[in-house]
């Protein structure tokens, strides 16, 4: 059940053939995470890329003051992974936290590259994956500067329309860099609106 969600979500992209879908089920294991379990800690070398088969994780950020400052969310269907840490093998800078029960298919760097050599079709679609990611990440550092609160939030809306209801409101007001009461205040507003 799980591998045929993340044999459909190439679909969005180039989709797979069988012999393909039979060569990643071989390379990806399955992994369950209960609540606020850790996928991933700072300080660890990240060697996996990660689908979300169930369940809603945060990536997130713990600074000198030990404030903790959401970076992202990843739900259903999507890919988590630490570029930096992964590629280069260095240590990571977040940590990535279930937010609810999850579950996760690895698949490990040797496993991936093997696709990608095998298969240029992999190497294209885990690239557009990439690219999508940083593509979000640069649009949410040009809201942080540019945008207010109220268009953020929005923003949030819109990008994660299926987690919004799902998501603390500390960890949806630490996303946007506002108080959770702050938080409140906004979503008044735009009720009133």
């Amino acid at each position: 059940m799980n591998k045929e969600k993340l044999f459909r979500s190439f679909d969005k992209y180039l989709p797979l053939s069988e012999a393909e879908c039979a060569d990643l089920g071989t390379r990806v294991m399955e992994r369950r995470l209960k609540r606020k379990q850790y996928l991933l800690q700072e300080g660890e070398v990240c060697r996996q890329y990660y689908f979300v088969a169930e369940g809603c994780f945060r990536v997130f950020h713990i600074d000198s003051k030990g404030i903790e400052h959401n970076l992202q969310f990843v739900g259903e269907g999507d890919w988590i992974m630490e570029i930096d840490s992964f590629y280069e093998e260095k240590p990571s800078k977040v940590f990535v936290q279930a937010n609810e029960p999850a579950v996760v298919l690895q698949l490990k760097k040797p496993d991936l590259l093997h696709l990608f050599v095998t298969n240029p079709k992999f190497d294209r679609n885990f690239r557009v994956i990439v690219e999508r990611r940083y593509v979000e990440l640069e649009n949410r550092m040009l809201q942080a500067i540019s945008s207010s609160t109220e268009e953020r939030y929005l923003s949030f809306l819109k990008t994660y329309p299926k987690l919004a209801n799902n998501i603390p409101n500390s960890q949806i007001a630490s996303y946007l860099g506002i108080t959770p009461e702050f938080l409140s205040k906004v979503r008044k507003k735009l009720a009133y609106k």
